[in-house]
């Protein structure tokens, strides 16, 4: 199973940890992974780890789709590609959440499942370089045809020659979006997935990938989660709550919390509806005491080498291509063996 290491986004101050990305590529790791909300972005770091790497690929995950047009996210991943050498970089992609989408970055919600659609198929059309790119789609559209246009806009054609098979990937977890998303896109980031739910999604991703006529070698399927080695299981699990209370009871609308609703797929549901209830309420501790200490423990490896490896048998045995691990240095090597990677002797 292929590696990836997990960066995330930058707290209040900017700070990229080059040592460990570099020490993921001596231990063999496929791919590092940044993130963005509404502070750092994705993309740049990724730049910037172009300059510094070699060979392990450089993947945004996710970047935020109104943040961006379908235009200017494949100018930039291409470009960052191009001074990766090419066939390095993965350009992940997420709708995130009506509150930022609306409220940060000032675009209309949309229907979502229209607006990936057109965004994938222009990015794609671009990459390609075939010929001025028009795309008349639902949401997105180009040339702009939209109110306060005026209708002058003209199809152009990429002046970079750019890498047309940069892989797209998606973040999506509901049954549309993800048979969506192996029909049109390279590879799935799917939203908490756990060993125990992926036979929810395999349907779709068949149904999808028939409907593309391509088979599962041609799909990749990207899990992950925190990796903390220690002899104090129940410390590590009390330590990633306050996270998971953040995200299911506080990011997001009240009634249009995806983190919630993964929380309720994989079967937790009165223990989602507690945790926003109370967290909307500003009993911020309250909702943390009220995750389940299984429903961390599913999604995420701790305890000790043991421990950890039989539970990483089943993301292996689970049907996905990839595990991105969030984690120190330990972890990193830990999973590197466990994984059975090309360790180069060095690191």
């Amino acid at each position: 199973m292929k590696l990836g290491l997990s960066i995330g986004y930058s707290g209040g101050e900017m700070r990229l940890p080059v040592e460990k990305v570099l020490l993921a590529e001596r231990l063999g790791y496929d791919s590092v992974w940044t993130a963005e909300a509404y502070g750092s972005d994705a993309l740049t770091p990724l730049a910037y780890l172009a300059a510094k790497t070699e060979r392990i690929k450089l993947g945004t995950g996710v970047i935020q789709l109104a943040g961006r047009t379908p235009a200017n996210a494949a100018m930039t991943i291409a470009t960052i590609d191009a001074l990766a050498g090419g066939g390095r970089v993965i350009c992940g992609i997420g709708v995130s959440g009506p509150q930022i989408v609306e409220g940060w970055y000032g675009q209309p919600w949309g229907r979502p499942y229209y607006r990936i659609k057109d965004y994938v198929t222009i990015m794609k059309k671009i990459l390609a370089r075939e010929e001025p790119v028009v795309h008349e789609g639902k949401e997105i559209s180009l040339p702009f045809a939209g109110e306060g246009g005026l209708g002058v806009g003209k199809p152009l054609k990429s002046i970079l020659h750019m890498n047309p098979d940069i892989p797209i990937w998606l973040g999506t977890g509901m049954e549309s979006t993800v048979r969506l998303t192996a029909e049109i896109a390279d590879g799935w980031l799917p939203l908490g997935l756990v060993p125990e739910t992926y036979e929810t999604y395999q349907p779709w991703i068949e149904e999808g990938l028939a409907k593309a006529g391509k088979d599962r070698s041609q799909f990749d399927a990207q899990g992950g989660g925190a990796v903390i080695v220690t002899d104090d299981v129940q410390s590590a699990l009390d330590r990633l709550k306050p996270n998971i209370a953040l995200y299911v009871g506080g990011m997001g609308h009240k009634d249009k919390n995806f983190h919630k609703e993964m929380m309720i797929r994989r079967g937790y549901g009165d223990a989602a509806e507690r945790i926003q209830e109370l967290y909307l309420a500003k009993q911020k501790r309250e909702a943390v005491e009220a995750v389940p200490d299984e429903f961390v423990d599913q999604g995420a490896l701790i305890g000790d080498r043991a421990r950890i490896q039989k539970r990483f048998r089943d993301w292996e045995d689970s049907g996905i291509t990839g595990f991105t691990v969030s984690g120190n240095e330990e972890a990193l090597r830990l999973m590197a063996e466990l994984g059975r990677l090309n360790v180069d002797p060095a690191s």
